[in-house]
């Protein structure tokens, strides 16, 4: 049976669109007449708002509670054993280093979101944090998700000795 990959479906019908126009405008007059033209009046202006607006201040806070909330499970994962991914395990066992990556990812949202305010793309100006949320929610329920690393053993409780807390963990005692 023939299984035809979808990229080279699109671009076959990319390439089979290249000589269709949808009307002949040759004929058209070079200037459209004046009946047509809108009013100088009714153009729209875009809408512009402060950069620190009631909505932004709380996407801004969104994006800080989501790093701090991927800080929390990240750091609940490493206690248990496991690896981290996207950091070495050096950079966040060393926790005032990783609030401060933490803090940094936030700036740089709030960053990223300022430069398309700047330039006039307001919506991608919210955009930019509403994404920033999402993958950090998603980041940290997959982390809470994990199990723990083969062979983990939980810490001993200040005053206990490893092996009693290890049966008192696994509910032996």
């Amino acid at each position: 049976m023939l299984r035809v990959r979808p990229i080279f479906l699109v671009a076959a019908l990319l390439a089979g669109t290249v000589g269709v126009c949808a009307q002949d405008n040759s004929a058209a007059p070079a200037s459209a007449p004046a009946a047509l033209k809108p009013p100088e009046s009714t153009k729209v202006l875009p809408q512009t708002h402060k950069f620190w607006d009631t909505e932004n201040i709380c996407l801004f806070s969104g994006v800080g509670g989501a790093r701090m909330l991927d800080y929390a499970p990240t750091r609940f994962m490493r206690d248990q054993g496991d690896h981290e991914v996207l950091l070495t395990n050096g950079i966040v066992d060393n926790r005032p280093l990783f609030v401060g990556i933490e803090l940094a990812g936030t700036a740089a949202s709030i960053g990223v979101s300022y430069l398309f305010h700047r330039t006039g793309h307001h919506s991608l100006e919210r955009w930019v944090s509403i994404g920033h949320i999402g993958v950090g929610v998603v980041g940290s329920v997959h982390n809470y998700l994990l199990t723990p690393a083969p062979g983990f053993a939980p810490a001993a409780a200040p005053g206990l000795t490893n092996a009693i807390a290890v049966e008192t963990h696994l509910g032996v005692r």
